[in-house]
């Protein structure tokens, strides 16, 4: 198993894309620095950047309620895709990581609401996929009997 945690900024706005099939999918880039001492006591750090993909759900909150600069929590995987250059033929290849779990770090975003609101709108659209699969459960479950002796089932 693999898992990668990575806090840090948004180095663009999210770009969304949508297939033909209506799927959507989020990409943006996030920068992360590392700050330390040195053994002379100076302040050192690098920056390293990380190309992120979201799906679904989650490219659609990314893109409404993320920007550049944003601060955010990400959980995620590693994939490393692939294509070929048209004009030379080469293959080509970049590491991303596709989200699994995304948390607004700032206090305020883009200054449409906290980020209390895009927790509870996260929240509740969590809860109707929840709902959603009970009631798929309560359909495809045995058929239900009467706890009452005479009644006919």
């Amino acid at each position: 198993m693999q898992k990668i945690l990575i806090i840090g900024y948004l180095g663009r706005d999210p770009e969304l894309k949508y297939s033909p099939q209506g799927a959507v999918v989020a990409q943006f880039s996030i920068a992360s620095t590392e700050r330390w001492k040195d053994k002379n006591g100076e302040l050192q750090e690098r920056t390293e950047w990380f190309g992120v993909k979201a799906f679904g759900r989650r490219a659609e909150i990314a893109g409404e309620y993320l920007h550049k600069g944003s601060r955010v929590y990400l959980e995620g995987r590693k994939r490393t895709e692939s294509w070929d250059d048209k004009k030379t033929g080469a293959k080509n290849y970049r590491d991303l990581v596709y989200v699994d779990r995304i948390e607004f770090l700032d206090s305020r975003t883009n200054g449409n609401g906290s980020s209390r609101a895009i927790q509870r709108a996260t929240s509740q659209a969590r809860f109707q996929r929840k709902r959603h699969r009970f009631r798929s459960d309560l359909r495809s479950g045995p058929e239900r009997k009467s706890r009452h002796p005479g009644a006919m089932t």
